[in-house]
């Protein structure tokens, strides 16, 4: 059924208030849905049985793809943590707000989903991880209930002379992989969990008739590739597969993949044990994040709260997990670029799946829409997003989404298109590729030099061109690189500021920070 929205006594959906001038917006006393938003890390969205996986066990995420609206084709806007995350809560394509990597800052003068829903009478939390980089740590959120788990200065800003040296995500990742009894990331989200529990309780017995938007933002099941006994214990007996594309020779390669196998210490590739025990635990993690979600939709239920609270449960990115000879990120082939995406609307349709492309900056119009403002009157500024409350009703829409790489060591930028069946992989610095992924799903057979497929070749770069002006965003990637380690610099230079969150729990000194080595900190497993 359509998801209606009338005027409800108990705040199962947003009032059709007047909309509010965009000079003139003011607190309003919104009466629209709590928004639950859960986001894991690195899951891709081929490993959920809502996807289509036939073996992973996430009977919660199953549950709750049952009772809403299932994205089939969901694409993060760049297929890495910080800047998936800025254009997630901004609804804009990274370039536009100069999210380049995973030390570029998110400028505290663009509005997040977080700001507008503040505004519009929402109490806003994060608990968990966003990968802020920059002295606002808060970005919209009223609360946060942690730290985050990575630096929030310019400390992991690559020198341009140094591009081609590794990074940070190594082959430790799959040669250390298997069981622990604790990680630092476990550390993190249990935290990250117990806060976000305790502050549902707290609302439950608020006198805050303030509707919420809460994100809980987990760090697995991001590398290093582990788990605990009883997740691991999941998949005894399971014949988990191994890739469905194996790796081919180095030199064989395309030269973007090629690349990125040599800098992330991929390229002399992995036995069949190690790559089945990586992707073992990489699938214990994957059950022990549909564990979190049952906890908090079971939390829900105990305090009432579930029939008037949207659900929307996502990642920032995908991951390769051995798929061609990759693993982690940083490329736009299904794996890595494509994510998980279920929205959960009380009264609204269930079961329902999307076949259209979408995207996650279609997640901040979403939830205004959602939360009253049908027209997104109060945006100040054009956004990339659409909202997807017209396909949750059984409408549709033009099929496409766009995705970004720059810097993270590459030459120049390298984009994505991908619309209707096919998707364009297109950069000044590597070639062309072209797929037609209904035909081809795996992404074996590039169109680019194929005669058939000339027409659409043509059409997808001309697009890609008139969209992007790679020179520009490289000549505004070096400048920014070239500040920052400037800042960087001084910053080392006396006493240094500190831009970490911190919270009045006396975590800090836990996580990754400045002057932390990642994979001497991330290894540290029992």
């Amino acid at each position: 059924m359509p998801v209606a929205f009338p005027v409800r006594k108990d705040r199962l959906y947003a009032s059709d208030e007047p909309h509010h001038d965009p000079g003139k917006m003011t607190m309003s006393n919104n009466t629209g849905p709590n928004i639950l938003v859960i986001q894991a890390d690195q899951m891709a969205a081929s490993a959920l049985s809502a996807y289509g996986n036939s073996f992973t066990k996430t009977p919660h995420i199953d549950a709750l793809a049952g009772q809403g609206t299932t994205f089939r084709n969901t694409y993060c806007a760049f297929p890495l943590c910080g800047p998936s995350r800025a254009s997630m809560m901004t609804g804009q394509l990274p370039s536009k707000i100069r999210a380049y990597d995973n030390a570029a800052e998110l400028m505290s003068e663009i509005p997040t989903f977080a700001h507008y829903l503040r505004a519009r009478g929402y109490q806003t939390s994060l608990s968990g991880k966003m990968h802020f980089v920059g002295a606002d740590q808060l970005h919209g959120f009223e609360r946060r209930l942690t730290s985050d788990i990575y630096p929030g200065d310019f400390y992991w800003t690559e020198n341009m002379a140094t591009r081609t040296a590794k990074t940070r995500s190594d082959g430790r990742a799959v040669t250390q992989s298997g069981i622990c009894k604790r990680t630092v990331q476990l550390d993190y989200d249990e935290l990250a969990m117990a806060n976000a529990e305790q502050h549902l309780y707290d609302i439950a017995r608020s006198s805050d008739d303030r509707p919420f938007m809460s994100v809980v933002s987990l760090t697995h099941p991001h590398d290093p590739y582990y788990c605990t006994q009883p997740f691991w214990d999941l998949y005894e007996g399971v014949d988990i597969p191994m890739p469905a594309v194996p790796a081919l020779p180095i030199d064989e390669q395309d030269p973007l993949t090629r690349y990125i196998m040599i800098r992330h210490e991929l390229d002399d590739g992995f036995d069949e044990d190690t790559m089945m025990r990586s992707r073992r635990a990489y699938y214990g993690a994957v059950s022990y994040i549909d564990y979190q979600v049952g906890r908090l939709v079971s939390l829900l239920e105990e305090l009432s709260m579930r029939e008037n609270t949207v659900i929307i449960f996502t990642s920032d990115h995908g991951e390769f997990l051995g798929e061609r000879g990759l693993w982690f990120k940083r490329h736009f082939y299904e794996p890595a670029a494509a994510v998980p995406l279920i929205i959960s609307v009380p009264g609204g349709p269930q079961g329902n799946v999307v076949p259209e492309n979408v995207s996650l900056m279609d997640l901040l119009p979403t939830m205004l829409d959602l939360a009253g403002d049908h027209e997104l009157a109060d945006l100040r500024e054009p956004i990339d997003g659409q909202s997807l409350v017209p396909l949750i009703n059984g409408g549709s829409r033009e099929s496409v989404a766009y995705s970004e790489i720059m810097s993270d060591g590459l030459p120049a930028p390298i984009f994505m298109i991908r619309r209707d069946n096919w998707k364009l992989i297109h950069g000044p610095a590597y070639p062309a590729e072209l797929y037609d992924l209904d035909k081809d799903p795996h992404e074996q057979r590039n169109l680019a030099a194929a005669p058939e497929a000339a027409d659409i070749l043509n059409r997808l770069v001309a697009e890609a061109e008139a969209k992007w002006d790679a020179a520009a965003i490289q000549a505004d990637i070096d400048l920014s690189i070239a500040r920052r380690i400037l800042v960087r610099g001084a910053h080392g230079a006396g006493q240094s500021p500190s831009w970490d969150y911190v919270t009045p729990s006396g975590e800090e000194g836990r996580w990754c920070r400045t002057g932390s080595d990642y994979n001497d900190w991330s290894f540290n497993v029992i």
